[in-house]
């Protein structure tokens, strides 16, 4: 899985789009996938800061659980 298949299953799951961030950056209160030069992060954006960063070596896996967790907060 990539960044644009996780855009196109989210579209299709209906998860709200001002939920998450697929470019990273710190908009405020939203889960976002980030890559950092070799590292893919996943974390939740609050007040500037990311807090429950999670860091992977593969973009396969932090999208899946970008996934993952989205899913798990509305469903």
């Amino acid at each position: 899985m990539n960044t644009q298949n996780l855009a196109q299953i989210l579209k299709r799951i209906s998860i709200r789009p001002d939920s998450y961030d697929l470019r990273g950056g710190l908009p405020n209160e939203t889960m976002c996938l980030n890559k950092n030069g070799q590292v893919w992060e996943v974390y939740y954006s609050e007040r500037g800061r990311k807090s429950g960063l999670h860091s992977f070596h593969s973009e396969d896996v932090a999208c899946k659980y970008l996934l993952g967790t989205l899913v798990n907060m509305f469903y």
